[in-house]
């Protein structure tokens, strides 16, 4: 079979729609770089769409019916967003779920030190990174320190021009002899990811400088607690993210593809939601369900792992005067979904990871992966064909380009999805998304024009699955 180019779709002089989506979505991910940064800005524009707090509709005791829009935001770092459908809950729900969460640098929770007059943070890498990718690159620093007086203080620096930025360096290649000998693993190692942060000694005088042992440490907390009340002790109820500094670029001479951080996931992530917004009065209820930790295994009180979602459904019927603890199980078992997470684009590069016939290539559309898992499927939802063919119904009839895919060779390796957690209910699910090159480095590439196909994918899907 031979997959079309949806560029052809769009000839030149008939593209707007399809650039316009693209640069929203560029500057949504150069601004919004965390699991929280991202829940904030769902949780703003679901609130100026019309979409109502499910915590506020249940200390109310509002009575909720068809067409009513609602979110649950679960712990600032994973949402939940429903669209009222006309039929009963207990018959299923239309879900698309992505994540939210990426590969990053955490910093750790007592990180701060001084060695030979500079100051570093001490570091712990989060989701699958190939280390050495990470090092002489600018970084910025982003997240919150939660005080003892229950304040939140929001913390970014080193995005706007005139920000510091951040970096771990590497050893030059002068001395790097023993370093070349190792493999590419053992390159960089965890320990030696630290970042430096300042070398300027604190200007004190007197018994103070005596008594004060690292002076450059010293300036840093000075710095910190000028600029946003800060103390050292705050490092402990701190969560802060080192991620690549600066925004999403247009890629290409035709400007056809953005290199960004972050496209895993946010790049379903965004259309997803977008979708719901654009969703009114739909048959069955549709939830676009985005949430953090898929990349350390979707553990957690914000990771699909958790019971948030069924919870928040059982809610839902409560205020629909529905409850019931078998109709909760029914509204699951009954849904479809989408599990809209990426899957790797073929890489001209690297051919020999792939086979060609059933692999992701950019330009082709949005991407199914009938299962993921690796080497013999293991740890894979593996979706039933009937449901594979209501989709493909779906798609042609609403003329959205697609492509099947399975992530690299059979022996080559693999990886996994929140699919086969919601798929633990009955549920039919599969995986559904945007090809992405560079995947987990700190800056991927995607095409824009597989962008656009997956928000009109994810818009067919809610209308008629």
């Amino acid at each position: 079979m031979e997959n079309k180019n949806a560029w052809e779709k769009y000839p030149e002089g008939n593209r707007e729609k399809v650039l316009d989506f693209a640069e929203e979505y560029r500057k949504f991910i150069s601004s919004c770089k965390t699991e929280r940064e991202c829940v904030t800005e769902f949780v703003e524009r679901a609130r100026a769409a019309g979409f109502k707090d499910l915590k506020e509709l249940i200390e109310n005791k509002t009575v909720l019916k068809s067409g009513d829009k609602v979110y649950y935001n679960q712990m600032g770092k994973s949402i939940a967003l429903f669209v009222m459908g006309k039929q009963p809950l207990e018959q299923g729900m239309n879900i698309l779920g992505a994540h939210v969460d990426s590969p990053r640098i955490d910093i750790k929770q007592v990180p701060l030190y001084e060695d030979t007059q500079m100051a570093l943070l001490d570091t712990h890498y989060y989701g699958g990174v190939k280390k050495y990718q990470w090092v002489t690159l600018p970084l910025a620093l982003h997240g919150v320190f939660a005080k003892k007086d229950g304040s939140v203080v929001p913390f970014s620096i080193g995005e706007k021009t005139e920000d510091p930025v951040f970096g771990i360096s590497d050893l030059l290649v002068h001395l790097s002899g023993d370093q070349m000998e190792k493999k590419a693993s053992k390159v960089i190692e965890g320990e030696k990811m630290d970042i430096l942060i300042g070398s300027i000694p604190a200007e004190l005088a007197g018994e103070d400088k005596e008594k004060t042992k690292d002076l450059v440490k010293a300036n840093m907390l000075a710095i910190l607690e000028k600029m946003y009340g800060i103390k050292e002790e705050d490092f402990l109820s701190a969560e802060i993210e080192a991620v690549p500094a600066g925004a999403a670029r247009d890629y290409g001479f035709d400007r056809s593809m953005i290199m960004g951080y972050g496209h895993d996931d946010r790049v379903c992530a965004y259309p997803s939601f977008q979708a719901i917004l654009n969703t009114k009065d739909p048959e069955k209820t549709c939830v676009c369900l985005l949430v953090d930790k898929e990349e350390i295994g979707s553990v957690g009180a914000t990771g699909m792992h958790s019971r948030f979602f069924e919870d928040a459904v059982a809610e839902i019927l409560e205020l629909s005067g529905e409850y019931s603890g078998i109709k909760v199980r029914r509204a699951m078992r009954n849904s479809k979904m989408l599990s809209s997470d990426v899957s790797a684009a073929f890489d001209s590069n690297y051919p020999e990871t792939m086979e060609k016939k059933n692999a992701a290539y950019f330009g082709m559309g949005l991407v199914f992966n009938k299962y993921t898992g690796s080497r013999g499927k293991s740890g894979s939802n593996d979706a039933n064909a009937e449901y594979m063919a209501e989709l493909r119904h779906i798609l042609d009839k609403n003329n959205v380009t697609f492509q099947t895919s399975e992530l690299g060779k059979v022996d080559q390796g693999g990886g996994g999805t929140i699919a086969y957690i919601l798929a633990n209910y009955g549920m039919q699910v599969i995986d559904c998304g945007v090809a992405v090159l560079s995947m987990h480095a700190p800056w991927e590439i995607i095409s824009k024009v597989d962008l656009y196909e997956a928000l009109l994918g994810y818009e067919a899907f809610f209308r008629e699955a």
